[in-house]
């Protein structure tokens, strides 16, 4: 399997997914150009696409569906609610409802040779998922835009050779920040998004022997840095060293950028 971050914060996501015979999007928040270009480098093409997972209805995990939607004929995978809040976009208005598909939390899907199964979140969207994608016993798994974590979160992401997991904010330049007293808030709350210390925290419960490539994702550009998010997420896992066995120089983790492409993962 390969995996890719094409991009990922909060002015747009998408992530790449697949096997030799299977190739999947997970988002599409940035524009059909900078996907097509994204996907020229892994010698793939939009018409190479199998299916598009989307997580939830905000612009930047859906900007690019409507222009890609146009020139394509694959399916669009998401679950109901969300469905129902894209095709109430009126930027999305022209796409037909029968490309939608579908999918529940914790009900496989099986598309070609891939499994793909959603996972419940807690965000402000109307029905939002991650997911997890499995290639035999290869696992990778897409967990960004959640405001706090459960063990059932843990579970799901157990096991995983890739992740890409939220390291949205950090909890002091958010509250020391300009932006307005509610968004702080939101942000903060158990629907908002992942600080940099409970992605770290969350991180800790999930490592195992055969991770290939830990991805930290979905940084904020006003409260957070791609060094912060790296060396705090670091800390929390040095700081668990007795209990899990695990050193944080040892683990393939990077930031996922915003505007190019991460490191392809095989695995």
């Amino acid at each position: 399997m390969r995996f890719q971050c094409i991009a990922s914060g909060s002015s747009g996501n998408c992530t790449y997914i697949g096997s030799d015979a299977t190739h999947v999007l997970v988002d599409v928040g940035v524009s059909r150009k900078r996907t097509t270009e994204a996907l020229r480098d892994l010698d793939l093409s939009l018409q190479d696409i199998d299916g598009i997972f989307i997580t939830h209805e905000h612009s930047d995990h859906i900007a690019g569906l409507s222009m890609i939607a146009k020139t394509t004929q694959m399916p669009i995978f998401a679950t109901g609610g969300t469905i129902r809040e894209i095709l109430a976009n009126p930027k999305c208005s022209a796409i037909d409802p029968g490309r939608f598909v579908e999918v529940r939390a914790d009900e496989k899907v099986t598309l070609k040779d891939l499994v793909v199964d959603p996972m419940t979140i807690s965000h402000d969207a109307a029905q939002p998922v991650g997911y997890r994608f499995f290639y035999g016993k290869k696992k990778a798994c897409v967990c960004t835009d959640l405001g706090c974590y459960t063990d059932y979160t843990a579970e799901c992401l157990k096991d995983s050779d890739v992740l890409l997991l939220e390291a949205n904010h950090d909890i002091n330049m958010l509250q020391v920040g300009p932006y307005p007293y509610h968004l702080k808030q939101r942000i903060l709350g158990k629907r908002g998004h992942l600080s940099n210390v409970s992605s770290g925290e969350l991180l800790t419960r999930v490592l195992n022997d055969h991770m290939k490539g830990i991805f930290l994702g979905h940084l904020s550009q006003e409260n957070n840095l791609p060094e912060l998010a790296f060396e705090t997420v670091r800390l929390e896992i040095f700081s668990h060293e007795d209990t899990t066995g695990y050193r944080a120089d040892e683990l393939p983790i990077a930031v996922a950028r915003r505007k190019e492409p991460s490191a392809v993962v095989e695995f």
